[in-house]
C-alpha cells in the first residue's frame, strides 16, 4: 500500500485533468495537511507539500468554515 502522504501529493494530477475537460485552468498553489477529528469536531490544517510547498492555509480555513459550520477550525505553519 502507498503511504498517505504520496497519496495527498498525487490528488492535484488526479483532479486537473478532469477539471480542464470542464474548461477550468488549475494550478497548484501550495500543500498540507488536514487533520479531521469528527469525535471533537476539530479541523487543523497544517503542513506543506514537499513538492508544491505551503498552501495559504487561511484561504483554506475559510473554505471549510462554510462547509463544516458547527466545526472549531484552525491551522498553523507546524509541519507535525
Amino acid at each position: 500500500g502507498s503511504t498517505p502522504s504520496s497519496y495527498a501529493d498525487h490528488i492535484f494530477e488526479k483532479v486537473n485533468p478532469e477539471m480542464e475537460k470542464l474548461g477550468y485552468e488549475c494550478k497548484c498553489l501550495g500543500g498540507g495537511k488536514i487533520d479531521h477529528n469528527s469525535k471533537d469536531k476539530k479541523i487543523r490544517v497544517f503542513g506543506l507539500s514537499t513538492g508544491y510547498g505551503k498552501a495559504d492555509h487561511s484561504v483554506t480555513v475559510e473554505i471549510l468554515k462554510k462547509v463544516y459550520t458547527d466545526y472549531e477550525i484552525t491551522w498553523s505553519d507546524d509541519k507535525k
